[in-house]
């Protein structure tokens, strides 16, 4: 049985991968801030500002999945949050490479997050491949510095995977919950000009993306794990509201009362970026969930109920 090593193992993608990992056969576990060798999925130590990791969480493992990273969207963007969502990127991936280097393992591959927040805030109707340029905001400087500790991974010789996430779909967190709401109160309307590109993807699709990327031998580098049609803030909630049979107001949410509640985070909501999955189509990934509608029906059927 191969095993899995997972960071960022409690969150909402982790969560999910588990599930899917051991549904297949894997055997499953986490590194995090505790230990619990007794626990049914075993938890291993890792103290990111100490620069320590338990050995044993490395000695067994098969592969790395790396999510860990603070929420970009949890809290709001004080200088010290905005400090703690760039580290806690760099320095964890930083750490593993450590790891990696100076520790006896038989890892194959590491599969890392990133996020299309490399490209910007906005990039209006630019359809955006893994070859696209940087952007200058911050998230982007955050995702380029997270992506330079990960080379450092493949530099080191072992086959590396970046994971450039989108809009994650799920009704059990992340950005649909926020969504759906006032969309169910009949309050729901498109969010500044609606124009803005959402590449959205839904968490069952980008589970399966890593362990696609883990299992497939030829896969390296960066790919874009987006759905293939990415839609407009006005479609995505238009959609929504037609599954959920409810009226999406006339007048759009205005971008000042975005920025007046949000700050500087407001700009995720208000910018967007269209961006291709073709390469990960090219090589072999088929997409369950290609088509928003479809998507977004399997999400919120139970809602419907």
């Amino acid at each position: 049985m191969q095993r899995v090593l997972i960071t960022g193992g409690t969150g909402l993608v982790g969560s999910h991968l588990t599930k899917l990992l051991l549904e297949k056969g894997y055997d499953v576990c986490w590194l995090g801030r505790t230990s619990d060798t007794a626990a049914k999925i075993i938890k291993y130590k890792w103290d990111i500002g100490k620069g320590y990791i338990d050995p044993e969480a490395l000695a067994q493992t098969d592969y790395i999945i790396h999510l860990a990273g603070a929420g970009v969207a949890d809290k709001p963007w004080t200088t010290t949050r905005k400090q703690e969502i760039l580290e806690s990127r760099t320095h964890s991936t930083a750490l593993l490479t450590k790891a990696l280097r100076e520790m006896s393992h038989r890892v194959k591959a590491v599969i890392a997050a990133s996020a299309i927040g490399l490209y910007g805030l906005d990039t209006a109707d630019r359809l955006l491949t893994e070859n696209a340029p940087a952007g200058q905001d911050f998230l982007a400087r955050v995702v380029q510095a997270w992506e330079a500790e990960t080379d450092l991974i493949a530099q080191s010789g072992l086959r590396t995977v970046k994971l450039r996430i989108g809009i994650v779909l799920s009704n059990k967190g992340g950005a649909l919950p926020k969504l759906v709401q006032p969309i169910r109160l009949c309050v729901g309307a498109p969010i500044g000009s609606g124009k803005q590109w959402m590449s959205w993807i839904h968490i069952d699709d980008l589970c399966r993306m890593f362990i696609w990327a883990m299992e497939n031998p030829q896969a390296t580098g960066a790919y874009n794990a987006v759905a293939p049609n990415p839609a407009t803030n006005e479609a995505v909630t238009k959609t929504v509201g037609k599954i959920l049979h409810r009226p999406i107001l006339p007048l759009n949410v205005p971008a000042f009362t975005i920025k007046l509640i949000f700050g500087e985070m407001g700009n995720i909501i208000l910018g967007g970026n269209k961006v291709s999955s073709r390469r990960m189509e090219q090589e072999g990934f088929v997409f369950r969930y290609p088509q928003l509608e479809e998507a977004l029906h399997d999400l919120l059927a139970v809602q419907t109920v």
